[in-house]
């Protein structure tokens, strides 16, 4: 769908820390001159603000890639209870614009050296009353990124998902993933062996091991040349 090269953040679970990791990556390519557009198509749980609802995760994302552009573009749709967005809209006796999810990205094409979309929850959380979030994926065209929590159930989830891409419709192309520390994990022992075990059982590379409360990742890593960019 759009020119501009990007990457589609997924989460393996709810709670995974999509927007932490997608925040960290926004912020060291503006740190290295990058213009970045962020966007997330929906959010739903948003709280009330001055002006209407505001989603903390746009916020976050928009700080992070330097505050470029418009807020209200980062996340058009917003609902207030904490749902699966197309019953969060219900609630309100509204719905989810199927169009206004996928019109939104074009805002930030002309602007943007590479975007980073955060889908909301996994690849099979619905969006709206007939779009899942693969859906979106599959439109966009961009490689995904699939964040885990490391956690218990980090090795299932992560392979479920990838199984997912893998199957749904022509397959959905995945850059890789990042193993994220979500908490204190100090009574986890998983915590020490997901991230071998993701190494050895995942076809797409583990990109990185995210520890808990990191403001950067432990490596370098070529976001641009995952997003396929062309220079």
């Amino acid at each position: 769908m759009s020119k501009v090269p990007g990457l589609f953040i997924v989460g393996a679970d709810t709670s995974v820390g999509k927007t932490y990791i997608t925040a960290m990556i926004a912020r060291s390519l503006a740190a290295a001159g990058v213009k970045v557009g962020v966007y997330k198509p929906v959010a739903s749980g948003c709280e009330q603000g001055d002006d209407g609802l505001v989603s903390d995760d746009a916020v976050q994302l928009w700080e992070a890639a330097g505050r470029p552009g418009d807020l209200e573009a980062v996340c058009p749709q917003r609902f207030a209870a904490p749902l699966a967005p197309h019953l969060a809209a219900r609630a309100e006796g509204k719905q989810v614009d199927a169009d206004k999810l996928r019109a939104g990205l074009k805002y930030w094409t002309d602007s943007s050296q590479i975007l980073l979309v955060e889908g909301a929850g996994g690849l099979m959380s619905p969006v709206s009353d007939d779009d899942y979030v693969a859906d979106l994926a599959a439109d966009f065209g961009f490689p995904l990124l699939v964040v885990t929590a490391n956690r218990i159930g980090a090795i299932n989830q992560t392979l479920q998902t990838l199984i997912t891409a893998a199957t749904f419709c022509e397959g959905l192309e995945i850059a890789g993933v990042l193993l994220n520390g979500v908490a204190d994990a100090s009574d986890d022992p998983s915590t020490i062996s997901n991230g071998k075990e993701l190494e050895t059982r995942c076809t797409p590379p583990l990109l990185a091991e995210v520890k808990y409360g990191a403001t950067e990742f432990p490596t370098a890593i070529d976001w641009r040349a995952l997003a396929a960019v062309q220079e």
